[in-house]
């Protein structure tokens, strides 16, 4: 799809894990610990890429083979999130281009914030040990409202507090709950591939407005408030 000057979006709202930052050295290493600590030899980081976008059910379930509802699911996941907090930025870092398209959508003007389902006790200190602590105009956590993407709350929610209409939002992520919060709110979307994608992902069926390879990419599909045409912001 290709935008016009009059649906170009005049802020940008990111997915956290797998679309601004990649989390998952720090995720699979505590997913390793916690293995240790049950006497269990650790696993290859690809056996985790695909969960780590969603969360630590699945992280526990491929880790251990355990689901919510098993004997021992809820003490296993309460520890695996204790000890990612203790390391939640130790080999964690944005993706390379995302602090360019970051500092070109300020110099604009243009608002950007985090929409993600990861705990806010999770995402506060993360921000802040990497130097993003005040910068996102919202950032709205998985423990903010009461249903988390896929459903729109959250993104209508980043709206308001934007004072904007979803409409003029643009929501980029790397997993399907992303895109159908998005696409369900009313904002533009767009994928990252660069994210947590697996082969089982078919993003050609999610229903987004785009896709991209690189963070700068998403410059696109903003609108650049310093020109009368509102014209896209250069990448």
């Amino acid at each position: 799809m290709s935008t016009t000057a009059d649906d170009r979006a005049h802020a940008v709202l990111l997915d956290l894990d797998g679309t601004m930052l990649d989390t998952a050295p720090d995720l699979v290493d505590s997913l390793n610990l916690l293995r240790d600590e049950r006497g269990l030899p650790p696993l290859p980081d690809e056996d985790f890429l695909h969960a780590v976008g969603h969360g630590s059910v699945p992280m526990i379930a491929r880790g251990f083979n355990r689901h919510p509802g098993d004997e021992g699911f809820d003490q296993l996941r309460e520890r695996f999130l204790a000890i990612y907090a203790e390391r939640v930025s130790r080999r964690t870092s944005a993706y390379e281009g995302v602090d360019q398209t970051l500092a070109a959508l300020e110099t604009a003007g243009i608002p950007w914030g985090i929409v993600t389902n990861k705990p806010g006790w999770l995402t506060a200190p993360l921000l802040a040990d990497l130097g993003y602590a005040g910068r996102p105009a919202c950032v709205v956590t998985g423990d903010n409202l009461a249903r988390r993407k896929p459903h729109p709350y959250q993104v209508t929610e980043a709206a308001r507090q934007l004072d904007l209409p979803p409409a003029a939002c643009l929501v980029v992520g790397d997993t399907e709950r992303d895109i159908r919060a998005g696409r369900q709110a009313g904002t533009l979307t767009l994928v990252a591939l660069y994210g947590y994608l697996s082969g089982d992902d078919h993003v050609e069926h999610w229903g987004a407005d785009g896709l991209i390879g690189h963070p700068a990419e998403l410059l696109r599909w903003v609108a650049d408030p310093a020109t009368p045409h509102r014209q896209a912001i250069a990448v």
